[in-house]
C-alpha cells in the first residue's frame, strides 16, 4: 500500500513537473506544409453525412453573364432532413462574435460518422503526396467546352481530402496546441484522431482551431481536413485546396491570444509619436493567474530584421486572467524622432516590431512579436489621401489572388514579382479583389510601401452566383469581418477597410443600407483608425447605401457607365465631407501584341466584332482604346478624374490578367483587363500608365510593332505613350509631324501613317527640350531563341522561383512580334520547371507542360530549386528550325 502511495505521489510529481515545463516552454510556430496525402472525393456513400449544410439546387449555369449584372435574391434551400455538420462548425468562430449571448454552443453529442478517411489507421499510401500550399485544379486539364470560362476553365470545384500525421512529443503535455490555416478553399472541416475539431466555410479567410483537447502527446496524431468547394460559387477562378500556408502553434496555457495585439499610433510628427498597445491574454489553464505583460519596441531594417537596442519600452503591467478566460493589458509610450512609414519615392516604409513578453512569477512563459509602422494617414475630402502630411495621389490597381500559371497556391516570390512590376509602372496602391489576401502579401506591401485596401466580401445576402458566399453570410459575416481586421490591423500598409464589392444591396434601398451600417459598426468596434468603404457600381448619391460608410468609392461611375454620365459631381454635392475616389477604373481590354485594323478614332470604344475584337481568334486589339461595356479606356477615365481635382485617385481594373472572367470571350481561360498579361509580360498599356504615374521618368513608347508584311501602302495608325508633352514621329527618317498633347489628352496619335518596312522613330519633348526617344524596326524571320531569367540565383528551399523569359528573335536578336513557334523546355540539375505560360488568354495548354507555343514572340518558364539541393541548374529551350538557347541558375 505504501509503495502504491509512493508511486502515485511520484506520478503526481512528474505530472506537476511536466506541467511546469509546459507552462514555461517558449512559443513555437511550426510549418506543417510538407508531406501531406491528398485525394479527391468522399468514400462511397458518405458525402451526405459530411455536408456542412444543405444547398439550393442548381439547374443551370450563368457563365458569361455581364460582370455588372444585378445580383439576385438568395434561393432557399430545403431544410436538412439528415445530419449536417454546421452545428459543430459554427462554434469555431465564437471568438469573433461580439455578444457572448449569440455565441454558438457545440452539441453535447458527437456527429455520427463512419468514414474510413477519418480513422487514424486508414492506409492513405495510394493518395497523392503533396506539399502545401496546394491548388488541386491548376494543373488542369482545361475544360475546353461548357460553361466554365468564368472560373478559368479549370476544375476548381469538388471535394478534397488532406491527411497528415503530426508527431506531438510527450514534452508537449500541458501546452496549448493550435492549428493555424492561412486559407483553404472552401468549407473546411477538420478532424484530429477521428474527432471533429471544427472548421471554417469562407475560403479566403485565415483561421485557427484549438487542437489541445484532441491531441495525444507522445505519439502520432492523424490530422484530416476535408474541403468542399461548390460549383457555381465564384465569378472568377477561386482555386481549390489548402492553397496557403498551414502552421502548428504551441504555447504555454497562458499566452498572447490569437491576433491578440493591437498597435495604434497618434499625434505623429517628425519629432515624436505616441504608440499604444493592447495585448489580449488567454488563460487555457484550470486556475486563475496573475501575470506581467511587458513590451520592448525595436526598429526593423529594410529586410525586416530586428536591429540594435530597443528604441522604447512599455512598462510592465500586472494582469489577472481567470481560468478559461481572457483579459487585456494596455500600455503606451512616446517615441522620439520616429522613423515614419510612408510610400516611396518621397517617403520610406520604415517599420518597427513590438516584442511582448508575458511573465508569471518572474518566469517568461510567452513571447510574441507584432510588426507595425508609425504613420499618420488622413482622408481629406479636398486634398485626397494625406500620409504624414503629404498628399499621395492613389495610383492603384485591383488584383485577384491567383498567381497565373501557379494558380491560387500562394508563393512569396511570385507575389513579390507582381508587386515589383507594378511599382516599376508607378503604382503605389493595391486593392484586394475581393477578399482578404495571404498574410505574406501584406508583409510585402508593408516592406515595399504600397498602400492597401483590405476587402472582405464580394456578396452579402444577395447572390451573384448560385452557390457563392451569400449562403453563409447570415451566420458568418461578423466572424469573417472581425477575423480579417484582427489579423491585419497592425499592417501599416492598410489604409482602408472595404466591407463589400458591388453588392446586391445597392439595389434594395434601406434594407441593404441596414446591412452596410451593421458591417461598418463592426469595423469601428475593431479599429477606428481607418475609414470604411464599399465599392459601388450602381448606388447613386441620393440612395441610402453611400451614407453608411466613411468614403465614397465608385466603380466606373466616375467616368460614366455605358451611356450614363460621370457622377463625381453628384457624390461631391451630396457628401462634401467625404473623400471620393475610383475603387475600379477603366476595365480596358487587350491581348498583348495583337493589333487589329481599322482603329477606332474615339477616345474609348466597347469591343465589338471587327471593332477591337476578333471573333475568330478571340483576341482583343492592343491599341488600348477598347474596354468592357461597363468600362472605358484609361484615357477617358483620366479625363473624368482630372476635371475634378478633389478626386483622390484610382484603382485600375486590373493590374494583372487573372484566371477567369474572360470578358468578352467566355470561351477563353483568362481575363483581358490586365495591364500586365497572365505570364507577366507588359502590355502596351503598361507604358501608358507609367507615363502618367511616373512623369519624371523619360519615356516614349511606340505602338504597334513595325513588321507588317502585306500592309505595305496601307494606313497603319501609330500611337505614342510619353511622359513628355509633345513628340515628333519619323518613318524611315521622314517626319510625320510634331504633335503637342492637349488638355485631357494622354497619348499622341498619328492615325494616317502609311506602312512601309524600315524604321519607326519618335523623339519626345518636355517643355521644349528633348526628353526621350524610341525606335521600332521591321524585323527579319524567326531565327533563334533567347532566355533571360529575372534572377540567376535562387534559394534551394523548394519555394523560391526564377521566372525565365523566352524570346523568339531574328538573326540580329530582335524579338519577332508575331512569332508563335512551339518551344520545348528542359532542365538539368537540382531544379524543376514548375509551369510555363505565354500570356495568351485563349491557350488551353496545361500550365505544367514543358512544351508550349510562344505568343507574339514571348514565352515563360518558371523554375524552382529542389529543397536542400544546391548547385547549378541549366534550363534549355528548343524549337524546330530555330537555334536553341540555354541559361544557368545557381541554387544555394
Amino acid at each position: 500500500m505504501k509503495r502504491l502511495t509512493k508511486c502515485r505521489a511520484l506520478a503526481s510529481l512528474l505530472l506537476w513537473a511536466v506541467a511546469l515545463l509546459a507552462a514555461a516552454a517558449p512559443r513555437e510556430r511550426l510549418s506543417i506544409n510538407a508531406g501531406w496525402r491528398f485525394t479527391m472525393g468522399d468514400p462511397a456513400g458518405t458525402s451526405a453525412s459530411l455536408r456542412y449544410d444543405v444547398r439550393p439546387e442548381v439547374k443551370a449555369s450563368e457563365d458569361g453573364k455581364a460582370a455588372d449584372a444585378v445580383p439576385q435574391a438568395a434561393a432557399l434551400a430545403a431544410a436538412a432532413q439528415e445530419q449536417v455538420l454546421k452545428p459543430w462548425i459554427l462554434p469555431s468562430g465564437n471568438a469573433f462574435i461580439g455578444d457572448p449571448a449569440r455565441r454558438h454552443r457545440r452539441p453535447a453529442h458527437e456527429p455520427q460518422l463512419d468514414v474510413a478517411y477519418l480513422k487514424p489507421g486508414y492506409d492513405d499510401g495510394t493518395w497523392k503526396r503533396v506539399d502545401l500550399p496546394h491548388d488541386w485544379a491548376i494543373a488542369g486539364p482545361f475544360l475546353e467546352t461548357g460553361p466554365y470560362g468564368g472560373v478559368g476553365r479549370l476544375p476548381s470545384w469538388g471535394i478534397g481530402w488532406y491527411r497528415k500525421a503530426l508527431d506531438i512529443p510527450a514534452s508537449d503535455r500541458g501546452r496549448s496546441i493550435f492549428l493555424d490555416v492561412d486559407g483553404a478553399m472552401s468549407y473546411a472541416t477538420v478532424w484530429l484522431n477521428g474527432k471533429l475539431v471544427g472548421g471554417w466555410p469562407y475560403g479566403y479567410n485565415s483561421w485557427r482551431l484549438d487542437l489541445t483537447p484532441y491531441v495525444v502527446p507522445g505519439g502520432s496524431n492523424m490530422l484530416a481536413i476535408r474541403l468542399d468547394n461548390p460549383p457555381e460559387s465564384s465569378r472568377w477562378y477561386p482555386g481549390g485546396g489548402i492553397y496557403r500556408n498551414v502552421w502548428l502553434t504551441k504555447t504555454a496555457p497562458i499566452h498572447v491570444a490569437h491576433w491578440g495585439t493591437h498597435v495604434r499610433t497618434a499625434r505623429v510628427s517628425r519629432d515624436s509619436a505616441e504608440v499604444s498597445l493592447e495585448v489580449a491574454v488567454d488563460n487555457d489553464s484550470r486556475s486563475g493567474a496573475t501575470v506581467s505583460v511587458a513590451t520592448a519596441i525595436y526598429a526593423l531594417d529594410e529586410q525586416g530584421t530586428r536591429s540594435g537596442q530597443p528604441v522604447a519600452q512599455i512598462q510592465p503591467q500586472r494582469l489577472q486572467v481567470a481560468a478559461g478566460a481572457s483579459n487585456v493589458a494596455t500600455g503606451g509610450v512616446t517615441i522620439a524622432r520616429p522613423r515614419l512609414w510612408g510610400p516611396p519615392p518621397t517617403q520610406h516604409p520604415h517599420r518597427y516590431v513590438a516584442v511582448t513578453t508575458i511573465r508569471r512569477d518572474g518566469v517568461g512563459i510567452d513571447e510574441f512579436e507584432t510588426r507595425f509602422g508609425i504613420r499618420d494617414v488622413r482622408m481629406d475630402p479636398d486634398k485626397g489621401m494625406l500620409v504624414n502630411g503629404e498628399r499621395i495621389a492613389l495610383k492603384g490597381v485591383n488584383n485577384h489572388h491567383d498567381l497565373g500559371a501557379l494558380g491560387a497556391a500562394f508563393n512569396v516570390r511570385a507575389a513579390e514579382r507582381q508587386l515589383q512590376m507594378l511599382v516599376e509602372m508607378g503604382a503605389n496602391a493595391l486593392r484586394m479583389s475581393h477578399n482578404p489576401p495571404a498574410p505574406e502579401l501584406l508583409e510585402l506591401t508593408d516592406r515595399m510601401g504600397i498602400v492597401v485596401i483590405d476587402e472582405v466580401f464580394d456578396v452579402w445576402e444577395r447572390k451573384k452566383t448560385a452557390l457563392d458566399t451569400h449562403l453563409i453570410f447570415p451566420d458568418w459575416h461578423e466572424q469573417d469581418l472581425r477575423a480579417m481586421i484582427r489579423r491585419d490591423r497592425n499592417h501599416p500598409s492598410i489604409v482602408i477597410w472595404s466591407i463589400g464589392n458591388e453588392v446586391g444591396e445597392q439595389y434594395t434601398g434601406e434594407e441593404g443600407a441596414a446591412i452596410g451600417r451593421k458591417l461598418a459598426a463592426i469595423v469601428r468596434q475593431e479599429d477606428r483608425s481607418r475609414p470604411t468603404m464599399t465599392a459601388m457600381n450602381y448606388a447613386r448619391a441620393h440612395m441610402p447605401l453611400p451614407a453608411t460608410v466613411d468614403l465614397v468609392s465608385v466603380n466606373y461611375q466616375g467616368a460614366g457607365i455605358r451611356s450614363n454620365p460621370g457622377r463625381f459631381p453628384e457624390f461631391r454635392a451630396r457628401f462634401p465631407g467625404k473623400m471620393i475616389f475610383s475603387s475600379e477604373s477603366a476595365s480596358a481590354l487587350s491581348s498583348r501584341g495583337e493589333y487589329q485594323f481599322p482603329v477606332t478614332g474615339a477616345l474609348t470604344s466597347s469591343v465589338r466584332p471587327d471593332a477591337g475584337g476578333d471573333w475568330n481568334t478571340h483576341q482583343v486589339s492592343a491599341y488600348e482604346l477598347y474596354a468592357s461595356d461597363f468600362g472605358t479606356s484609361a484615357d477617358r477615365s483620366w479625363s473624368a478624374q482630372d476635371q475634378y481635382p478633389y478626386v483622390a485617385g484610382e484603382f485600375v481594373w486590373s493590374g494583372w490578367d487573372y484566371l477567369g472572367e474572360p470578358t468578352p470571350f467566355y470561351s477563353s481561360r483568362s481575363s483581358y483587363s490586365g495591364i500586365i498579361d497572365l505570364a507577366g509580360f507588359k502590355k502596351d498599356r503598361f507604358y501608358l500608365y507609367q507615363a502618367r504615374w511616373r512623369p519624371d521618368l523619360p519615356l516614349a513608347h511606340i505602338l504597334p510593332h513595325w513588321t507588317w508584311p502585306g500592309r505595305e501602302g496601307k494606313f497603319t495608325p501609330v500611337h505614342v505613350f510619353t511622359s513628355g508633352d509633345e513628340a515628333e514621329l519619323f518613318v524611315n527618317g521622314k517626319s510625320q509631324g510634331r504633335k503637342k498633347r492637349a488638355e485631357f489628352e494622354y497619348r499622341l496619335r498619328w492615325d494616317l501613317v502609311t506602312y512601309e518596312p524600315g524604321e519607326l522613330k519618335v523623339i519626345a519633348y518636355k517643355q521644349g527640350k528633348e526628353w526621350a526617344a524610341s525606335t521600332v524596326r521591321t524585323v527579319g524571320p524567326a531565327a533563334k531563341l533567347d532566355l533571360v531569367p529575372d534572377r540567376s540565383e535562387i534559394a534551394a528551399d523548394g519555394a523560391d522561383l526564377s521566372f525565365i523569359t523566352l524570346r523568339v528573335t531574328d538573326q540580329d536578336g530582335n524579338t519577332v512580334p508575331m512569332a508563335k513557334d512551339s518551344v520545348k523546355f528542359s532542365i538539368e540539375g537540382p531544379g524543376e520547371i514548375v509551369a510555363t505560360d505565354n500570356g495568351d488568354p485563349t491557350s488551353f495548354v496545361p500550365f505544367p507542360s514543358t512544351e508550349r507555343p510562344a505568343f507574339n514572340g514571348l514565352c515563360l518558364a518558371i523554375v524552382r530549386g529542389k529543397p536542400g539541393q544546391k548547385g547549378t541548374i541549366t534550363v534549355r529551350a528548343q524549337a524546330p528550325t530555330l537555334q536553341g538557347a540555354n541559361v544557368t541558375l545557381q541554387a544555394h
